[in-house]
């Protein structure tokens, strides 16, 4: 059996319209599919030892990755530390630069309204985990649009140059 990891961005969560979307799909088309979408905690440390439990937990299947926005950093890191394949929606290319845009503002999930506070110490912690190198552009599908006003998609557009793209005119950053 195959696995899809759908990993939501920022203040988002498995509640999203998008992971719903995706979920919604594969029970209609692709019921042989596992899906999982975790809720992710805002905070680096956090996130990336979620991911690595979640990897141990569905074992030696074969996984396939879907990232939305900060979810496309956390899929990229996937990829390059674990060989998966992964699908990129409007990527946040950089999150340490989101850090400094919301540094010191309270920050609330769209879904739950829990309330973040990301700190210099949130923004190293990405700088840690930051892939510096894509090894395996052979595994990446970026999709953006340019009308996103969240995320400039043509930082995506360099950072996946290597990698299959599918970029469209207009949209946003839903």
């Amino acid at each position: 059996m195959s696995a899809v990891i759908y990993i939501h961005g920022f203040l988002s969560s498995p509640g999203s319209l998008k992971a719903q979307q995706t979920k919604q799909w594969l029970q209609l088309h692709r019921p042989d599919v596992r899906y999982y979408c975790p809720y992710l905690s805002p905070y680096p440390e956090e996130t990336e030892a979620q991911l690595r439990q979640l990897l141990q937990e569905i074992g030696e299947e074969k996984i396939g990755l879907i990232g939305s926005s900060l979810g496309g950093f956390w899929a990229t890191w996937l990829v390059e530390h674990f060989n998966l394949r992964a699908v990129l929606i409007n990527p946040s290319v950089a999150p340490h630069n989101l850090v400094d845009r919301v540094y010191g503002e309270p920050q609330y999930n769209y879904h739950t309204q829990e309330s973040y506070l990301l700190t210099q110490e949130h923004r190293q912690q990405f700088l840690q985990v930051y892939p510096t190198q894509l090894n395996s552009p052979q595994n990446y599908w970026l999709m953006a649009q340019t009308g996103d006003e969240t995320l400039d998609y043509r930082q995506a557009v360099d950072r996946y140059r290597d990698c299959r793209q599918l970029i469209e005119e207009g949209g946003d950053h839903a």
